[in-house]
């Protein structure tokens, strides 16, 4: 019995993170939850709700952004279940943080491939591509990751007295070794891949075509931008995975392996930036999607201009009420009162209503002041 005990405390490491680092933790994550929170759901807005037109990266950019703000939400969580023993519901919480990380690496990958496919074979990707294909494509990273970690969590060896959000036991876990390398290497060998093949052929189009050249820099530098993100937010965090997976096959001390845990701390900590850092992308990345930020910062202030200029169309000038009048009266007198007939009127009289109601826009218009001539250009519009 006490031999059994002592193997126990050698296969388990009991370390203590500093208290400096749990420190970082809460100044880092409380803002990056408010703001994170704050983006990802303007950001829902705007794809669910603002854009016209569905199109394969807006499926793709809308799935991303559910993923980051779930993860959100399992930041306090994270911070709370520090010191707790594992329980069914502190791995209902892991599952759900370690789901939508990786379902992010996934969704920024598939994004990469997609764009890829697009420039690359750009005839192709007309039967390739399509909204519903990449709704697909989605759904099935959701279930084959969501049943991933499940399959994980239920096999994994966790004593009911470790410690929540936190790995003690010294034995390699062939989990945490194949998370690293088909949850984050292997993403980013196809991400690289795509980002430097789109950024050649960007390249040839930007010497071919000189008046462009803005533009497809402008492009090149959001791709490098892309790629600086994914590997500064995710390579920290699994190059800590793969060095503990090593330690705990070379059976490294335990002084060794605080620090280490130490450093996944810190690592995890810029990992979850990349919720804050995806919506900010999406203003950059997509042209739809800043045109429909841009219009929805300005429909208020729109509307309140809108009923001032309504206000100066019917006080400032009668003449141009009555010019309206004059325009709508001929429309209404030249209406078919039955099918296949039409008043008669002189053209005489036509031309010489038509032209009064000119004239009594024109004059209308020069004896307004500068600033109230605006609703002017949308009597023009009533009048085409």
């Amino acid at each position: 019995m006490e031999m059994t005990q002592e193997v126990s405390q050698e296969l388990n490491c009991n370390t203590t993170s500093s208290q400096e680092i749990f420190l970082t933790q809460a100044l880092i994550y409380i803002p990056i939850f408010c703001f994170g929170v704050i983006l990802n759901a303007l950001a829902l807005k705007i794809f669910c709700c603002t854009l016209s037109k569905w199109t394969e990266t807006r499926v793709y950019m809308t799935n991303l952004a559910i993923a980051d703000f779930l993860l959100l939400f399992t930041l306090p969580f994270k911070m709370a279940y520090k010191t707790i023993n594992v329980t069914t519901l502190c791995l209902a919480f892991e599952s759900a943080y370690f789901i939508n990380r990786y379902m992010s690496i996934f969704l920024i990958t598939i994004t990469a491939v997609d764009r890829y496919i697009a420039i690359k074979y750009p005839l192709k990707a007309r039967h390739i591509r399509s909204p519903l294909k990449s709704a697909v494509i989605s759904g099935f990273l959701w279930a084959l990751i969501i049943s991933i970690v499940y399959v994980t969590k239920k096999f994994e060896k966790r004593a009911s007295s470790g410690t929540c959000f936190r790995r003690i036991s010294r034995e390699p876990s062939m989990y945490v070794f194949a998370s690293v390398i088909w949850g984050f290497f292997i993403p980013l060998t196809i991400f690289s891949f795509c980002s430097i093949q789109i950024t050649k052929k960007l390249m040839k189009k930007k010497k071919t075509n000189p008046y462009e050249e803005k533009r497809i820099q402008k492009a090149i530098n959001i791709i490098f931008a892309n790629m600086s993100v994914f590997v500064i937010c995710f390579l920290p965090i699994h190059f800590a995975y793969l060095i503990r997976s090593i330690a705990d096959f070379a059976e490294a001390s335990c002084t060794l392996i605080e620090k280490i845990d130490n450093f996944t701390n810190l690592a995890g900590i810029i990992a979850n930036t990349n919720c804050c850092l995806d919506a900010i992308c999406y203003y950059f990345v997509n042209k739809e999607f800043q045109e429909a930020s841009m219009k929805l910062k300005t429909k208020y202030l729109t509307q309140q201009k809108q009923g001032t200029e309504d206000q100066d169309l019917k006080t400032a000038c009668p003449d141009i009420r009555n010019a309206l009048l004059n325009y709508f009266s001929i429309q209404w007198y030249l209406a078919p009162t039955q099918v296949g007939q039409s008043k008669e009127v002189a053209p005489q009289t036509c031309a010489a209503a038509l032209g009064y109601t000119v004239r009594a826009g024109l004059l209308a218009a020069a004896a307004m002041p500068m600033k109230s001539r605006f609703p002017i250009r949308r009597t023009l519009q009533y009048l085409s």
